[in-house]
């Protein structure tokens, strides 16, 4: 424990000191992370649930199932503390068919158009489990997973470190892939997420985090009166089950344009052939010049409780979607109904279908090389 380097050598003065300061610094700087069981999965694999906290209020749980973030607490303009993430309160109810509620997404976010590529003059054929696509890593990916979990303190930060090794021919995927993920909450507000991933044979990644946000607080109302600016001047148009056509379309003159901040629903429901595609949006931006560092990318604002959300990454790419599919049918924590339009994602990745574009952004990685990227949400209120 870093307390126990501080101790000095006498113990009646070490004995003093812990009783005075504690025993962990990460206590001293107001940060804090515990360890409680959730239950086990139907194959008997016990899971966990971790507590990360901060002295300004925040609060982020992780359970090491799927990754998924279970609860995400946060301060409004008068310091009234909400749960701003769509989900669950038990692991029995993650166990079963749920849309991705704040989970681990891999080894492909989005969809692969008929679930087939290739790969170095080879067919890959992936498991498809939307319509005839493959969708955020097929029948069982990295959300349906017990990963290893190892808890992390320092200074600035507490971080859960997550785990998992997807072996050669996992959902059709070539290759065994080592993959590293680190939730971490810090000192100002911000939850950032870490990606690392190794392989042992060419293979395509696509890493992302799916939580459902609403700043007003989960289940308690749509996500239509928050204001978002995305900083994307493109998006990719899309076509049927949502595929990207390739093109790469100017946001100028349409609903899609957010680089002045709008109101979610001022133009959703409008007669505009994405949106209809889309259900509402359910789209891909295209970020302006990221140049491997976190950029600023999007920033949510929602006007009652005065919360702002503002994400950051080093991808080239951010799927903005509505909670279009949610229809009233899933009760969520304390029993609430999440109805139509109730929460909104904002997937930082690579482009949908990239393996089946050439000029999309390479998704490939070869042994040797090291996948890596990083995404910050930040919270605060105005």
């Amino acid at each position: 424990m870093p307390c126990l380097k501080k101790i000095p050598a006498s113990l009646a003065v070490g004995i003093l000191f812990l009783s005075l300061l504690g025993c962990s610094m990460n206590k001293v700087a107001g940060l804090s992370i515990t360890q409680q069981a959730f239950g086990r999965t139907a194959d008997g694999e016990s899971v966990d649930l971790y507590t990360l906290t901060n002295a300004n209020g925040c609060e982020v749980k992780i359970t090491n199932y799927g990754g998924i973030l279970v609860a995400l607490r946060v301060p409004d303009r008068k310091g009234k503390i909400d749960d701003v993430v769509l989900g669950y309160d038990t692991l029995e109810e993650y166990l079963k068919d749920h849309p991705y509620f704040g989970a681990l997404i891999g080894r492909y976010g989005n969809r692969i158009a008929g679930g087939t590529f290739h790969l170095d003059g080879v067919t890959v054929t992936l498991a498809t489990n939307n319509g005839p696509n493959h969708l955020h890593g097929g029948l069982k990916g990295f959300d349906k997973v017990v990963w290893q979990a190892e808890m992390v303190e320092g200074q600035d930060r507490v971080a859960l470190s997550l785990s998992y090794l997807s072996k050669d021919g996992e959902e059709g995927y070539p290759g065994n892939l080592s993959v590293k993920v680190t939730y971490s909450l810090t000192r100002d507000n911000e939850l950032e997420i870490d990606y690392w991933a190794t392989t042992d044979q060419p293979t395509v990644v696509n890493l992302t985090h799916h939580s459902y946000f609403n700043l007003a607080g989960a289940g308690t109302g749509d996500i239509l009166g928050h204001e978002i600016a995305i900083r994307g001047d493109r998006f990719l148009a899309i076509g049927a089950g949502l595929i990207p056509t390739g093109e790469l379309r100017s946001v100028q003159g349409t609903p899609m344009d957010f680089t002045t901040p709008a109101i979610i629903g001022a133009r959703i429901d409008g007669d505009d052939e994405q949106l209809r595609l889309g259900g509402g949006y359910d789209h891909t931006w295209v970020l302006n010049s990221p140049d491997g560092s976190p950029a600023w990318a999007a920033r949510v604002y929602e006007p009652t409780t005065g919360r702002v959300m503002e994400v950051f990454t080093t991808e080239p790419g951010l799927q903005f979607y509505t909670g279009n599919f949610l229809d009233g049918t899933l009760r969520g924590k304390g029993g609430r109904t999440y109805e139509h339009r109730y929460g909104f994602c904002l997937e930082t990745q690579h482009f949908p279908d990239s393996p089946n574009h050439d000029h999309f952004p390479s998704t490939v990685l070869e042994p040797g090389q090291t996948y890596r990227h990083t995404t910050i949400y930040k919270f605060s209120t105005r």
